[in-house]
C-alpha cells in the first residue's frame, strides 16, 4: 500500500510537470552514441520491466523499517528528479518515428511525452535498485551469477530508455549518477553515519 501511494503521487507530480512546465523546454543534444543505438520497439518489455525490477529490493526485506528505509531512499531519487525538471524543463528531441505503425509505442508516448527527460527517473530509479539488490544477493547465498544478472538487467533497462526514443544518452548518464549518488550516499551499508559506528 505504502509503495502503490507513493507511485500514485509521484505520477501526479511528474505529469503536472510534463503537461505544464515551468518555463521554457531545453531540448536535450544528441551524441556519437545516439546514432548508434537504433529505434527497437522490442526493447518496449524490457523499458517495462523496471515496475518488476524495482519490486525486487523490498520483497527481499523482512523488517518493516528496512521497507521503510527503502522507500524514503528511493522517494528522494525521484524528489531530486522532480526539482531539476520543476527549475529546468528539459525533453528530448523529436525522433522522426511512425508511432501508428507501433501502437504499445504509440500507447506509452501518449502516456509518457517527451519532457522530463534529464535526468532519467527510469535510469535512476534502476540503478538504485540495482545497488541495493547487489548488495542484498549476498545475504540470501547468491553467487557471482546473480550479481551478473542484476547488473545486466539494469543495463538492459538503461539501453531500453534510448532504443525506445524516450531518453537520449546524456539523459541515461545523469540519470545513472543520480541513482548511484543517492544510493552510495545513503544505503546502510556504505554511509559514512554507519561507518563512524562501527569504527
Amino acid at each position: 500500500m505504502g509503495i502503490s501511494s507513493f507511485t500514485a503521487l509521484f505520477f501526479v507530480a511528474y505529469l503536472h510537470l510534463l503537461k505544464h512546465p515551468s518555463g521554457p523546454v531545453t531540448t536535450m543534444p544528441q551524441i556519437w552514441l545516439d546514432g548508434r543505438i537504433p529505434f527497437s520497439p522490442l526493447a518496449l518489455p524490457v523499458y517495462l520491466s523496471l515496475w518488476v525490477y524495482l519490486s525486487i529490493p523490498p520483497t527481499l526485506m523482512t523488517r518493516r523499517s528496512e521497507i521503510v528505509g527503502f522507500g524514503w531512499r528511493i522517494a528522494l531519487v525521484c524528489l531530486i528528479g522532480l526539482l531539476v525538471f520543476w527549475f529546468w524543463p528539459n525533453a528530448v528531441p523529436p525522433a522522426h518515428v511512425d508511432w501508428a505503425r507501433y501502437p504499445g509505442m504509440g500507447f506509452l508516448k501518449g502516456v509518457d511525452a517527451a519532457g522530463n527527460a534529464c535526468p532519467s527517473l527510469h535510469v535512476a530509479t534502476a540503478v538504485f535498485a540495482a545497488f541495493w539488490i547487489h548488495h542484498q544477493l549476498p545475504t540470501l547465498g547468491l553467487g557471482r551469477r546473480t550479481r551478473w544478472g542484476n547488473g545486466l538487467w539494469c543495463l538492459a533497462i538503461c539501453y531500453s530508455t534510448v532504443a525506445t526514443r524516450q531518453h537520449v544518452v546524456v539523459d541515461v548518464l545523469a540519470g545513472g549518477l543520480l541513482g548511484l549518488g543517492v544510493a552510495w550516499l545513503t544505503h546502510p551499508v556504505t554511509s559514512p553515519h554507519r561507518t563512524h559506528r562501527h569504527a
